[in-house]
């Protein structure tokens, strides 16, 4: 469940000088990483709010990048920021089983499109 809670705040917290982001959060026995790649998000507002997760008790890098790097297990494409009419692409990397709850979330919450790369 601290996996889901990490997932739904940064749905709704990501956008850089960069046109995507790579978030990667380290706590005791948690290892996310994820890149946020911008649809049409304001550049600021990416950079200085959706790229700037806020997550009590662990350790959060961001990387700033053109685009997200390849390895991902799952993509969730064209993903609605929640109660925005913003869009991203998000980037999974890590646990491939986590797509088990990912892509279901994608899918619904997220009306976004799953794609195995």
């Amino acid at each position: 469940m601290r996996m889901l809670g990490w997932l739904l705040l940064a749905l709704t917290s990501n956008q850089a000088l960069a046109q995507a982001c790579v978030v990667h959060s380290q706590a005791e026995r948690l290892d996310v990483k994820v890149c946020q790649q911008n649809r049409n998000i304001p550049q600021k507002l990416f950079a200085d709010g959706f790229c700037q997760p806020s997550l009590a008790g662990q350790k959060v890098e961001v990387q700033y990048v053109d685009q997200c790097p390849g390895g991902a297990f799952g993509i969730c494409s064209n993903a609605q920021v929640a109660n925005m009419p913003y869009r991203q692409d998000i980037h999974y990397y890590g646990v491939a089983t986590d797509a088990a709850y990912l892509q279901p979330f994608c899918e619904g919450q997220s009306q976004g499109n799953w794609l195995k790369p």
